[in-house]
């Protein structure tokens, strides 16, 4: 009977380096704090104090989300410090779109074998989107758990939560006919359609470490890894002058699906395709795939991240705070009647715009 005296590190689990780990990010989180935050990391629950933060009568928003695979080519190039911003900004582009500012923070991480330097980098990168967005990054969880990951694998989850004075969050409800359709450009593919994207590059031979072939001058890797953008800042900035009706984040689903989800029933969004340059990425994509221009949008951003719905009289002003915020804003289209039995959202000239 008996194997001897055991212990947690003979089952694979190290206690000491996820204590390691917490002092590492500590002040990580620290550098994160903002008024109603209550207490660091470490106990078993996170406070947060919404008088503290402001709030007379607020209304809560939380969302959930995580990277998708595009953390395969995080793990397979070993670049992890901007992943971490990816997971923010999934999460916190969702709570804007409904006009609620970011409070807090939480990540899950979990992984085989806990390589506490490679979390310090990931963490390191949710920290950084958190500031950036005015997030308070109080809480998590590292996971070790040994069988359920292959060797250096990982996965990272992100909760959010927002609040908004209560009669102050956007919906959508008040769109009409000839309202305005402004877009955002995206910085890339953002955190969406990569298991399309891994498969392209495997159809045709590449390696992420050879120079890219939409940017030379990057390794395919680093430049299929550029963090998803940060709207949070522009999009509550632009809602001060008034007009905005609604916001979409364009993630999965792309163009096609997310726009509908903010719209009255009835009403489409009809797009111009040539109102905005594909960015090169995707060119690339559709003439190596030979993607179709529909599949295209309904998989990715096609180059734009977030949409705004607006009263035409207001367009000029929003316009002018989303590029006094540092985003590069179009007119990309406007709203119409659906046809019947017709698509929430139609992209025209696409055949001018787009390979396919």
């Amino acid at each position: 009977m008996g194997g001897g005296n055991r212990s947690y590190r003979d089952a694979g689990v190290d206690i000491d380096a996820g204590e390691a780990l917490v002092a590492a990010i500590k002040p990580l989180a620290k550098a994160t704090a903002r008024p109603g935050t209550k207490a660091g990391l470490g106990g078993f629950g996170a406070l947060f104090d919404l008088k503290a933060a402001g709030f007379r009568d607020p209304v809560l928003v939380a969302t959930t989300d995580g990277v998708g695979t595009k953390l395969k080519i995080a793990i397979e190039t070993g670049l992890h410090a901007t992943i971490g911003i990816d997971l923010v900004a999934m999460c916190v582009n969702d709570l804007v779109v409904q006009g609620a500012r970011p409070l807090f923070f939480l990540d899950y991480f979990a992984t085989g074998k806990l390589q506490v330097e490679q979390a310090r980098i990931i963490i390191k990168g949710i920290a950084e989107a958190c500031r950036e967005t005015g997030c308070a990054l109080i809480g998590g969880e590292t996971a070790e758990m040994p069988g359920m990951y292959a060797p250096g694998d990982y996965d990272l989850a992100g909760f959010a939560v927002g609040a908004a004075e209560r009669g102050r969050l956007i919906d959508g409800n008040t769109i009409k006919l000839d309202d305005v359709v402004l877009g955002l450009e995206s910085s890339g593919l953002h955190s969406n359609g990569f298991s399309l994207v891994r498969k392209v590059v495997e159809d045709a031979g590449l390696d992420f470490m050879t120079l890219a072939p939409f940017a030379p001058k990057e390794r395919l890797g680093a430049a299929l890894l550029v963090p998803t953008r940060l709207y949070v800042k522009a999009c509550l900035a632009a809602l001060k002058p008034g007009g905005i009706k609604a916001y979409a984040h364009i993630t999965g689903g792309g163009l096609l699906e997310n726009i509908p989800r903010v719209l009255p029933k009835g009403l489409a969004a009809e797009l111009d395709a040539t109102s905005w340059n594909l960015p090169p990425v995707f060119r690339w994509l559709a003439e190596t795939a030979g993607i179709a221009r529909q599949e295209l949008a309904r998989t990715f951003n096609c180059g734009i991240g977030m949409v705004a719905v607006m009263d035409p009289k207001h367009a000029a002003k929003a316009e002018a705070a989303f590029k006094q915020a540092g985003e590069r804003v179009h007119r990309i289209g406007r709203i119409v009647k659906r046809p019947a039995k017709g698509p929430g959202t139609m992209i025209l000239n696409a055949e001018r715009a787009w390979p396919g």
